[in-house]
């Protein structure tokens, strides 16, 4: 093969990794044969050289880096830092951190941000979370598609550089981010409260001790150990078999309050009663939304349409106003932004609030939920069966060759129904004059249909349910 042919053969393999790891929220892939620390370095030049030429200055503050446990996370945060520097742009380096740390930092600090993590996905897996100064969030339509487009060009040529290397300086930021979290929630009058909590080996083995610590909270540890091979099970809670061991610790203790599950880089949290049982995202985003518009009524609050009807309805009872957006962080927050919303929440477990940088944070949520539990004397599954009022099926997942043509055949089978009004706000909503809903949605990244029913009891669910992927999966 000739030189010029061997050049072409590079650029196309690489190219095919860049469309295969920049996503639509992030840089996510197999480190070793998607990421390695050459193509991270490049990552961060051009990341620098974005902010650069956006501001026509480099940033004021710096760019602040933080990381999860993974093996590969310091080697790969490095070699970014190494490529923010090569273009006179400083860093400060945060080390160990959860996600919401990262936001954090950002937020005080004032500066663009870089997350590595791979957050629940296995341990083959690193990523990168970008933001903008102030926790901004960095996507496909906000800096993603610039950076890719650099890297395009080739190894080493994204352009620009001021002559100069930027310095690196290192900053402890966990005790004023747990510092920071309880001073957004109020926890002066709760009682001693007793709560297992699983952090997968994640990062929440890192941050819970230094946010729940003070507080009059007795914590018993699921999997503290920073391990990013996970050896006791994954780190996404959304998957019911990994809230199985949280679940038999909460049951087997006898006298806990809760239990929380943390995904690997700590910005999910999911929520177990005194009974072992699973509770709602949507219960919570309603219990949350309900604080903090005793705070500040009349407010807007955001829920993603997957989220329970019961959250709008509950959001509306208590004088606020309800506000629906598709799926996905970016469309969270910058609905946020533009309604001045103090709260959102989704149907996955990401909690957002205005207070902290309009990012997510499962720990704030926590905070949140523990703080109702602790000012009063019900257990927790009473206190949450107050926003829980509908069945749902949960996310079924369909792997269909043409998501689309798929989701033109349901809509065909509804649309003409008189009882029937649809929506294409995220994929396809159909909504029912009784109430029940369901939403088919495909996948960004794999050709998948979801598919979330909600109905009035689990007879109707399982009908609905049914119905549906009769269609999909024919």
């Amino acid at each position: 093969m000739s030189s010029s042919a061997a050049t072409e053969s590079a650029q196309a393999a690489r190219s095919r990794v860049i469309s295969q790891v920049i996503k639509a929220y992030d840089v996510r892939g197999l480190v070793g044969e998607q990421l390695d620390a050459a193509f991270v370095r490049d990552v961060g030049a051009a990341f620098a050289e974005l902010l650069t030429s956006e501001a026509g200055a480099a940033p004021a503050n710096g760019i602040v880096i933080g990381h999860d446990m993974r093996d590969s996370s310091p080697e790969l945060a490095a070699a970014f830092a190494e490529g923010v520097t090569s273009r006179g742009v400083d860093v400060v380096e945060i080390g160990l951190a959860s996600t919401d740390m990262l936001y954090y930092a950002s937020g005080v600090l004032d500066a663009p941000g870089a997350m590595f993590t791979a957050s629940h996905n296995p341990a083959t897996y690193n990523g990168i979370k970008l933001c903008r100064a102030g926790a901004s969030p960095v996507g496909q339509d906000t800096g993603l598609d610039e950076i890719a487009a650099m890297l395009d060009r080739g190894p080493g040529e994204v352009p620009g550089s001021t002559g100069t290397t930027g310095t690196v300086t290192q900053q402890d930021m966990r005790e004023g981010y747990a510092e920071y979290l309880r001073s957004l929630v109020d926890l002066s009058g709760i009682r001693p409260l007793s709560v297992v909590v699983d952090a997968g080996n994640g990062m929440a083995g890192y941050t819970v001790p230094a946010v729940l610590d003070p507080l009059p909270i007795d914590v018993h540890p699921l999997y503290f150990e920073l391990d990013g091979s996970f050896p006791n099970h994954e780190a996404n809670p959304l998957d019911p078999d990994n809230l199985v061991d949280l679940q038999r610790e909460v049951s087997n203790l006898g006298h806990a309050d809760a239990g929380l599950a943390f995904d690997g880089d700590a910005d999910r949290v999911f929520l177990v009663d005194e009974r072992g049982e699973a509770v709602s995202p949507s219960a919570i985003t309603a219990l949350v939304a309900s604080r903090e518009l005793a705070k500040e009524p009349g407010s807007t609050i955001i829920h993603n349409l997957i989220t329970s009807r019961a959250v709008p309805e509950i959001v509306t009872e208590a004088g606020g106003k309800p506000v629906r957006t598709r799926v996905g962080h970016s469309f969270i927050k910058a609905t946020m932004a533009q309604t001045g919303a103090i709260f959102g929440g989704e149907h996955s477990a990401h909690y957002y609030f205005r207070d902290f940088f309009r990012a997510d944070s499962g720990m704030l949520a926590a905070l949140h939920v523990l703080a109702a539990l602790g000012e009063q004397d019900k257990p927790l599954s009473e206190l949450m069966a107050t926003y829980s009022r509908y069945a749902a099926s949960g996310e079924v997942n369909s792997t269909v060759t043409d998501p689309q043509a798929r989701m033109a055949e349901v809509e065909q089978l509804y649309g003409d129904r008189p009882d029937v009004t649809t929506d294409t706000l995220d994929g396809l909503t159909v909504m029912f004059e009784n109430g029940d809903w369901f939403n088919l949605r495909p996948s960004n990244t794999e050709p998948l249909l979801r598919l979330n029913v909600e109905a009035s009891d689990a007879d109707a669910v399982a009908a609905l349910r049914d119905e549906v992927l009769a269609v999909v999966r024919r």
